[in-house]
């Protein structure tokens, strides 16, 4: 019995992601460490066909705060199809990771992903037009060692997008739907790093590799949470 892969994630697939204004009231509360920025929330549904764990699909929904001195996006919903994918992202950078049923899909020009439990889709239409995708994003997250940042490379044949997020209107993400500016990526090349906390704006200190979570367990095949006479995963390698 071993844990789910340790940080970095080398991912290799395909991306849709929208930059969406939130309309609506009072969004969902930032963890404690974090302050809200004005700006776009964040939503990218992934299909990595290549990861540390396997394939795997992915929707994020990230909202504008910082850590210190650092911008980036705070995952509020992390979904996956994969139990490894679930222990890797919440021990390696604390991302609030849950597994459901997944699908991935095209349609002509138009592909993306669908959440059927929650009737949410995230579907991007890609315009002619090509551009090279080479962006670093901060994921800032609070794990339960504390508060850290996430740094993220991804690179690609993108190209600029019309991406349209549907979800019920009972759903706290309802204010997201509508249709927002996005891209959309082929021959992803992603590398999601280890986690660091924060020092200084240009400064930062390497987290510990995991955070202490009690009894998320990863035995190369399948992963759980809480199980009678499991230990605790290690924070450290070799744990």
């Amino acid at each position: 019995m071993t844990g789910a892969p340790y940080a970095p994630w080398p991912l290799v697939g395909e991306s849709v992601s929208g930059l969406a204004r939130w309309r609506g009231g009072a969004p969902p509360p930032l963890p404690s460490g974090l302050s809200p920025l004005p700006g776009r929330w964040l939503v990218t549904a992934s299909r990595y066909l290549s990861s540390p764990v396997g394939p795997f699909l992915e929707l994020v929904v990230g909202r504008p705060a910082r850590l210190g001195r650092h911008p980036g996006w705070c995952v509020l919903v992390h979904a996956v199809d994969s139990q490894a994918a679930r222990v890797g992202g919440t021990l390696n950078w604390g991302f609030p990771s849950d597994v459901h049923d997944l699908e991935w899909g095209s349609d002509g020009r138009d592909r993306g992903l669908v959440w059927p439990e929650r009737g949410l889709r995230v579907i991007g239409r890609p315009t002619r037009v090509v551009v090279p995708v080479l962006l670093r994003i901060h994921a800032l997250q609070r794990r339960s060692d504390g508060p850290v940042f996430v740094p993220t490379t991804s690179r690609g044949i993108g190209r600029y997008a019309r991406v349209h997020v549907e979800v019920k209107e009972d759903d706290e993400l309802a204010p997201l739907a509508g249709r927002h500016v996005g891209l959309t990526v082929n021959g992803l090349n992603a590398r999601v790093d280890p986690a660091r906390q924060p020092l200084g704006l240009l400064s930062s200190l390497r987290a510990p590799l995991r955070a202490p979570v009690p009894q998320v367990w990863y035995d190369g095949e399948r992963a759980e949470g809480p199980a009678p006479g499991l230990a605790m995963v290690s924070s450290h390698p070799g744990g």
